[in-house]
């Protein structure tokens, strides 16, 4: 089948674009049943607005960028915040754990170090 360049008008610039024949067969063959609604550069700047995850079943999840209650860094979280409990980056979340952990006389795991096996001669 062969497919002809189309130009569509882009949601959210205006701006007309090209939906060429190769990208309407690409689409065709990933079975994808929209044509693009955007232009390649809202597009682009909508995945740089909107972060993602990968969960480990494959499913895409949106971050949420939030401030760090202890450090005052930027973090992304899988969740929308409301502000009702402190957020916490990575770094102060493990930070807070070991402290929980050393407070109720729990004992964290430690690592082993790797050994690697004798050399075969």
């Amino acid at each position: 089948m062969q497919f002809q360049d189309k130009w569509i008008d882009c949601v959210n610039c205006g701006k007309a674009f090209v939906f060429s024949g190769r990208d309407q067969k690409y689409y065709q063959e990933q079975g994808f049943k929209n044509e693009p609604k955007r232009c390649r550069e809202c597009r682009a700047l909508l995945k740089r607005q909107k972060q993602v995850t990968t969960d480990a079943d494959g499913v895409e999840k949106e971050l949420f960028k939030a401030v760090c209650a202890a450090c005052g860094r930027a973090t992304y979280v899988p969740f929308k915040p409301t502000g009702a409990k402190p957020i916490y980056c990575r770094d102060c979340l493990v930070a807070k754990k070991i402290e929980a952990a050393t407070e109720t006389g729990v004992e964290m795991p430690v690592a082993e170090p790797i050994v690697p096996p004798p050399a075969v001669q």
